[in-house]
């Protein structure tokens, strides 16, 4: 394969695309989604994008309909699909942290662990591996799928669901209360096998895995540079959080020395009047889209 043959890359569809088309976003690439197809334009000849549903994503990796593409573990597990796992990419929909899906009864209901669902019925999307989890803790109980609208069957179509939280909150307004977590979950880049022995694909699948983790690495952080006299510099590092290693540099005037460092976004307000305090000048702060590590 040559770049004259695009690589074939699915962006899922649903609750993770926003989600990912900021990622990538924030990487470099620039996708634009039509709500007339699932082809969206991506400003890089060498990637041809489709719309694909998560859970169907690494079934169509692994038989080779798209070298990569980006879907939940979950959904992975889920599908026992053989794919290659390119990149852990801690974010989902709402946040850019793991989910989890959990094992969850009305408020009202006995139970207490997964052991006390013997013989009950449980309601998910996630058959599989939650059948694969009852086995794990020796119990049996039917598993339905459900089609949506999952939290609202328990206690009528369901003594208890399986269901993917971030926060709870959706969980805690149906009555809802998580007995255990089945298991964790996050976005993965997965490739096709074929496809990631090919010298040319495994480079851009390389290329775009160092961007989109400098893109997650850079989530929340900052860049912080000023200006301080020699003097002062001691005070001026002594504020910044111990840990961090700033970039010092002399200016012209040889008497002063510019800081540049990197910090955790919510800490820049408490930080600058200090720093201010401590003798620095012409602070300046700026976002960041990517830091690689």
């Amino acid at each position: 394969m040559n770049s004259a043959v695009p690589l074939k890359l699915g962006i899922p569809k649903g609750s993770l695309e926003a989600a990912t088309i900021d990622l990538f976003k924030r990487a470099g690439y620039s996708i634009a989604v039509s709500s007339r197809s699932y082809f969206p334009a991506i400003d890089d000849p060498e990637i041809e994008c489709m719309l694909i549903r998560a859970q169907e994503m690494a079934r169509y990796v692994e038989n080779g309909v798209l070298d990569a593409g980006l879907t939940g573990a979950d959904w992975i597990s889920e599908t026992q699909a053989d794919v290659v796992c390119v990149a852990d990419l801690v974010y989902a929909r709402q946040s850019f942290g793991k989910v989890r899906w959990v094992l969850a009864v009305p408020e009202s209901s006995p139970v207490q662990s997964v052991k006390d669902l013997e013989g009950k019925t449980i309601a998910t999307e996630l058959v599989g591996a939650t059948e694969r989890y009852l086995a794990t803790n020796g119990v049996k109980a039917r598993v339905e799928f459900s089609w949506g609208a999952t939290e609202v069957k328990p206690p009528v179509l369901a003594d208890a669901i399986v269901e993917v939280t971030e926060t709870g909150s959706s969980l805690r307004a149906n009555k809802l209360r998580i007995v255990e977590t089945v298991l964790e979950s996050n976005t993965q880049l997965i490739a096709n096998s074929k496809s990631w022995e090919d010298e040319w694909t495994r480079r851009k699948l390389e290329d775009i895995r160092l961007l989109l983790n400098g893109a997650i690495e850079a989530i929340g952080k900052v860049g912080l540079m000023l200006n301080v006299e020699k003097d002062n510099l001691d005070c001026v590092l002594g504020v910044l959080p111990a840990l961090k290693k700033p970039t010092i540099s002399h200016l012209s005037d040889g008497e002063w020395l510019a800081v540049n460092t990197i910090l955790d976004e919510a800490l820049v307000r408490t930080i600058i009047p200090r720093l201010k305090e401590a003798g620095a000048q012409g602070i300046v702060e700026y976002p960041l889209n990517k830091i690689v590590l």
